[in-house]
């Protein structure tokens, strides 16, 4: 450029050294270390076990805002007074911090309430029975995700947390006393919690369903035997309205096999007012608990119990199972499946709860009360009384079914 022009001169230098401040910038910084990210702060609010005291434990809420209720009074000959000081153990889960994925050492066993959504309350409660094989309490996928999910059709939710085999508990005896004692609290604070006393319904998980069904046929032995003076909760029935028994251990209709076989086994007997079941399970995947789930459907529908509704999905495992190869995980609760059908059978349950009437306002009469009090009036199965309403509710029982008993008392 000639030196005759020289702000054009100086025009170009300052050009050339604006479109080259980028370069030198990169070049000045690329040797010198990134700035550290600043750390992340610790999980907060993360559930612990309440302390070891003098006097029996206190079970503390998993859930923010759940009120904790222990179902017996400490000098009850149900509890083990020599371990009833000792605190719970929460097994947290690994990949999500403050997440509880279980809980063991369960000697003062209790029941924890969330209240659903008030504008949509429905006054329905359902109880909600863990899983873990009697060994542990998966209270979290098969607990604690329940509470938002009812939530959302204003349904209340129960959390059970009832004593197990691995802590030298009987299965058969005392945890499903856990679960029949759970229904009468939750009835008795039904005006205290805004709840229907007529909507109050139990659903268990695997091991869970092994509390929920007996307690689905057994509330009048249960009822009975603790009618006795001083009892607060001697007059309130533990009859649950409806049952969900999802991908279920043994039912009361399994006979016993092996070392427990018994030539004079009999099926108990089925009160005409049991309660309508929801039923679910994976079929070949999950053959030995669809079984079970069947023994129960079939010895309800045997007995003319009505609105007894069963899902036998197609594919799927038992959650913590292998997965078969290209198949999914094997997991439980809420839990999609990696979008397998099976995955959308809470679905369903809310269909068949909408069906029943359990999503309607509270203090108005369910279509499953209505069709219990029916059926107290309509001929025993098999008993050659007519054909029942469609024909079908006074069929002749199957051979080996189980006997139908007379109604109990309606819940109080």
């Amino acid at each position: 450029m000639s030196p005759k022009h020289p702000a054009l001169l100086r025009v170009a230098l300052l050009v050339t050294l604006l479109s080259s401040a980028p370069l030198l910038l990169a070049a000045d910084s690329a040797g010198a270390a990134p700035s550290a990210l600043p750390p992340l702060p610790p999980a907060l609010n993360i559930p612990k076990p309440g302390p070891v005291t003098a006097a029996p434990y206190a079970p503390q809420p998993i859930l923010s805002g759940g009120v904790v209720v222990p179902l017996f009074p400490p000098n009850s000959p149900y509890l083990k007074q020599e371990k009833l000081k000792e605190a719970e153990v929460y097994n947290m889960n690994g990949a999500a911090p403050g997440r509880i994925a279980s809980i063991v050492a369960i000697h003062n066993p209790s029941i924890e309430f969330h209240a659903g959504n008030r504008a949509l309350n429905t006054g329905t409660v359902v109880i909600v029975v863990a899983g873990g094989g009697h060994n542990t309490l998966n209270v979290g996928g098969e607990g604690a995700d329940f509470v938002p999910f009812f939530a959302n059709y204003g349904i209340n939710t129960v959390i059970l947390r009832n004593r197990l085999r691995r802590d030298g508990y009987n299965a058969k005896t005392d945890a499903v006393y856990d679960a029949q004692q759970a229904i009468k609290v939750v009835r008795a604070y039904a005006e205290a919690w805004k709840i229907d006393p007529k909507k109050i319904g139990i659903m268990g998980f695997s091991a869970g369903a092994e509390l929920a069904t007996p307690a689905g046929i057994s509330w009048a032995e249960f009822d009975e035997k603790n009618n006795v003076p001083g009892n607060p909760f001697a007059a309130i029935s533990s009859r649950p309205d409806f049952i969900g028994v999802v991908y279920p251990g043994p039912t009361p209709f399994t006979a016993p096999r092996g070392p427990n076989a018994t030539a004079d086994w009999k099926a108990p007997a089925i009160p005409r007012d049991a309660p309508p079941s929801f039923i679910v399970c994976a079929g070949w995947g999950d053959r030995g608990h669809a079984i079970w789930a069947n023994e129960w459907f079939t010895a309800m529908l045997n007995a003319g119990i009505p609105n007894v509704e069963m899902h036998i999905y197609a594919r799927g495992r038992h959650p913590g199972d292998t997965p078969f190869a290209g198949d999914p995980p094997s997991t439980g609760g809420l839990t999609n499946r990696g979008g397998i059908a099976l995955g959308t059978w809470q679905d369903r349950y809310i269909e068949w709860m909408r069906d029943l009437g359990f999503l309607g306002k509270p203090g108005v009469e369910t279509l499953a009360a209505k069709d219990v009090t029916a059926n107290l009036m309509r001929p025993v199965p098999g008993s050659g009384g007519g054909g029942g309403r469609r024909g079908g509710q006074g069929a002749t029982a199957a051979p080996g079914a189980a006997p139908v008993s007379p109604g109990a008392p309606s819940p109080k």
